[in-house]
């Protein structure tokens, strides 16, 4: 209250003020505008005025935004005035007449202290994982099959998480919901997310097998130009933990890890030189591997894409037995393999030469074509100068090993109590030779035997009977006359029934081999396919089911990029990968709204290098935004107590 200088009557002054709350959170005030003495207008009038200041102000004088409404033109006439002074004078920050940016920039005014990351999440493997899952069309596949978005959504996310973070179902759920971004690139709702509803897509997805591994077969092809004239069969085994005491599937067998003491499944494999699965199966863990293959040639160009003219079909020596060999080509497949037994009656044919090559150590190699009598076969002789050091080695190992077993049955026909009976010696030296068979079957071993005549009484009141016994008291052992140890170190024979085709070409052809042992490394070792805990057979099919699909990310990811020029493994990949995050960024401008950004982190130029090799996105989003005002932000207490202390 003051005396106006125009009237002399003693009267209001009025100022605009605007309240806001300071850095220690306590209400102050500033003067935006001196309106002066206003004895014209009423309370109702000033109060009204206040309010559509306000509205317009908060508003940025936008008109699309509704303004208290009025039809007194006083008041009008006033709220225009004020607020075309406060803009004149720069006392607000509004946007009269912008114009929107030309480069898109969104410039805002912010408290820097209040900005902040939050919900930071892997995104880079589950990206480029999803982008391979699209190459595959695993999606459109599942659609056509009559799943329902949500399904498909999950089972994608479930795929890409075995692809990258191989783990139970539990422990994938937790990855899930505190680790990666699988769900915002797949856009499956991240709360919904279960160990359950994990198992549950697992078995839907192993009900679709036969399907699906013939749709991925049939796409691979055609987006990798193959042709499929050569197959690779091989099987491995993966064991159980638990005693599994129901399964119809876990047997014992010959376990490849050593692991004698477990319950195994047997997976057996037909894949493409490129790496890529033809067909699958899983069968009983005492299932021996020669008598596996008829059921999966059978399966071959039925349930695949391999084309109606003959395919080369290569296996190892522990599946080609005579019968298996006559059973491909009656099926009207070629088959090479490595011989089961070494030749000993053959020779070299008219005008043929040694042909050296080197192996992927670069390692030299003597190829040689031979015959034989045994049948019309193509036979190459196959000599390797780094498996004949090693093998003279162990061969070395051995033979000192096996003739200490023989020189402890020795000794111990001179000490007292030691086993000196016939039979009882005979039985040492035969698990001597069953312990070291490679060596044993080089060896002649003989024995010096003394008789002696017993009189024995069966029973009191009986007549005594007469028995000899033959002791051993000596024993001597040399190599075979004529015989060498080594002769064959580093010697064996690869079988085709193919005609007419050169050494480098049959070598070429048998090293295909090479990758079904790379898709079992990486099955094995990169998608931890073992061991199994699952106690149901069921859960146990779709288990290695989903490993199977997983792989076939994997393999799609790095067949593009071996053409590159880029050999990592599929963990180093991975790790590469995952430099690349997703994040939130909030901060709070002057209107006291809060602005959250979501968006992907620049890819380093490693990630950069895998993206531009397999033509591949960058993100799966550039920038996702949002403004709320302060009291509307869920979690925020944005401006914490210790940057506001620290001012």
């Amino acid at each position: 209250m003051r005396t106006n200088p125009a009237t002399g009557a003693y009267s209001g002054y009025y100022r605009l003020v605007e309240s806001y709350r300071n850095y220690e959170d306590r209400v102050c005030h500033r003067t935006i505008l001196n309106a002066g003495y206003l004895d014209e207008l009423t309370t109702d009038q000033l109060n009204l005025i206040q309010k559509i200041l306000t509205s317009k102000v908060n508003n940025h004088g936008n008109p699309l935004f509704e303004l208290p409404y009025t039809d007194d033109a006083t008041v009008t006439h006033y709220v225009d005035k004020f607020y075309n002074r406060m803009v004149a004078e720069k006392r607000i920050d509004v946007l009269v007449g912008k114009v929107p940016s030309k480069s898109g920039r969104d410039i805002q005014a912010i408290d820097i202290n209040s900005i902040r990351n939050k919900d930071v999440r892997e995104i880079g493997a589950e990206w480029m994982s999803y982008q391979a899952i699209g190459q595959l069309q695993i999606a459109p596949f599942l659609g056509r099959q009559g799943w329902g978005d949500d399904d498909i959504k999950l089972a994608q996310s479930h795929i890409i998480s075995r692809a990258v973070y191989p783990a139970s179902e539990l422990e994938t759920t937790r990855w899930i919901k505190e680790n990666s971004s699988v769900c915002e690139v797949t856009g499956y709702d991240i709360e919904r997310v279960t160990k359950d509803r994990l198992y549950a897509i697992s078995k839907k997805l192993y009900a679709e097998k036969e399907a699906l591994e013939q749709h991925l077969s049939v796409r691979t092809n055609e987006l990798f130009d193959i042709e499929d004239k050569i197959v690779l069969y091989d099987l491995t085994n993966t064991y159980f933990e638990g005693r599994k005491q129901n399964s119809q599937l876990a047997k014992y067998g010959r376990n490849k890890e050593k692991r004698n003491d477990v319950k195994l499944v047997v997976l057996a494999l037909v894949v493409n030189p490129e790496g890529f699965i033809k067909y699958s199966s899983i069968l009983e863990g005492n299932m021996a591997d020669s008598k596996t293959l008829e059921g999966m040639i059978d399966n071959l160009r039925t349930k695949t894409s391999v084309s109606a003219r003959k395919a080369l079909v290569v296996i190892d020596a522990g599946i080609a037995t005579e019968e298996n060999l006559e059973m491909i080509r009656a099926k009207g497949y070629d088959y090479l393999c490595v011989s089961r037994s070494g030749l000993k009656d053959y020779h070299v044919g008219a005008g043929a030469t040694t042909v050296t090559v080197t192996d992927n150590k670069k390692q030299k190699i003597d190829l040689c074509h031979v015959t034989s009598g045994r049948n019309t076969d193509y036979y190459l002789k196959v000599k390797s100068h780094a498996k004949a050091l090693k093998e003279r080695s162990m061969n070395g190992q051995f033979r000192s090993r096996f003739e200490a077993e023989l020189q402890k049955i020795a000794d111990s026909l001179t000490k007292k109590g030691g086993v000196k009976q016939e039979d009882k010696v005979h039985q040492r030296i035969g698990r001597a030779k069953q312990k070291y068979p490679s060596i044993g079957r080089y060896f002649d071993i003989e024995t010096e035997v003394k008789e002696e005549v017993l009189t024995k009484r069966k029973r009191k009141g009986t007549e005594p009977v007469q028995e000899i016994k033959r002791t051993v008291t000596a024993i001597k052992w040399a190599v075979k006359e004529g015989v060498d140890i080594n002769a064959r170190s580093g010697v064996y024979f690869i079988r085709t029934c193919v005609e007419a085709i050169s050494e480098q070409t049959v070598w070429q052809f048998y090293n295909t081999i090479r990758e079904i042992e790379a898709t079992f490394r990486v099955l094995k070792t990169d998608l931890d396919l073992r061991p199994i805990y699952h106690q149901k057979d069921e859960s146990t099919m779709a288990h290695l089911h989903l490993g199977l699909l997983a792989y076939w990310v994997v393999n799609t990811v790095r067949h593009q990029l071996k053409t590159k020029g880029i050999n990592s493994g599929w963990r180093e990949i991975v790790r590469t990968m995952n430099t690349q995050k997703a994040v939130t960024t909030l901060a709070q401008n002057v209107h006291d709204e809060v602005i959250m950004i979501r968006r992907c982190s620049e890819p380093n130029q490693n990630v950069r290098n895998i993206y531009d090799a397999l033509k591949y996105k960058y993100a799966p989003f550039v920038k996702r935004k949002s403004v709320v005002h302060k009291s509307e932000l869920d979690d925020c207490q944005f401006i914490e107590q210790q940057h506001l202390r620290s001012g």
